[in-house]
């Protein structure tokens, strides 16, 4: 019976060795300080669910303000760059203008100077001096302009002088297909108007 007594002990009660004032003291020191680690960390996890709800709340004050700056600051911003862009563009106009003017008053310079003067009479109207005689070169019966040219007569060909067999293509192919129509040869050979000067 005493081996039954010996082995009949409720668990959780220290086995045999573990008893004493020795081992009480400590037990009840270290279930102290337990309880002391359990309440710090109660302490410190109320501490900072406090301290990250405080911090969320700031946060949200934070990003709240900075939004509002933000919409702000860019419509200014907006307004800026297209102020600053109107700006660019009226300042180029002004740089165009100033140019056009220096042109102006060259040309006006210019039309001062008589020779300048009689120079463009001559080339836009076809003006001379007294004494002078002008001579107007035409193409199909119409005078050339000063900005044509013209070509050199070495490098054309005589219309008069055609080859034999251009003439003889010529009335093969009128052989082939007839007119029928035939216009009468004119009388009198008619000035274009621009010559009689009506």
């Amino acid at each position: 019976m005493a081996d039954e007594r010996r082995t009949s002990r409720k668990p959780g009660r220290p086995a045999a060795g573990r008893s004493g004032p020795r081992y009480a003291e400590r037990l009840k020191a270290q279930r102290k300080q337990a309880a002391r680690d359990r309440q710090a960390a109660l302490v410190r996890a109320r501490a900072e669910h406090q301290r990250k709800s405080r911090l969320t709340g700031r946060a949200a004050v934070l990003v709240l303000v900075l939004a509002v700056l933000a919409v702000s600051y860019a419509s200014s911003l907006r307004a800026y760059l297209q102020q600053r862009e109107q700006i660019d563009a009226l300042q180029e106009q002004i740089d165009q203008r100033k140019a056009d003017i220096k042109d102006l008053q060259r040309e006006k310079e210019r039309w001062s100077d008589d020779a300048y003067v009689a120079q463009q009479a001559r080339e836009r109207f076809g003006y001379v001096q007294k004494g002078e005689t002008p001579f107007v070169t035409v193409r199909d019966g119409k005078p050339l302009d000063a900005s044509a040219e013209l070509a050199d007569p070495s490098t054309l060909s005589d219309p008069d002088q055609r080859a034999w067999y251009a003439d003889a293509w010529d009335s093969v192919k009128i052989a082939g297909n007839p007119p029928t129509r035939v216009p009468a040869p004119k009388n009198e050979i008619e000035a274009p108007k621009e010559d009689l000067g009506e």
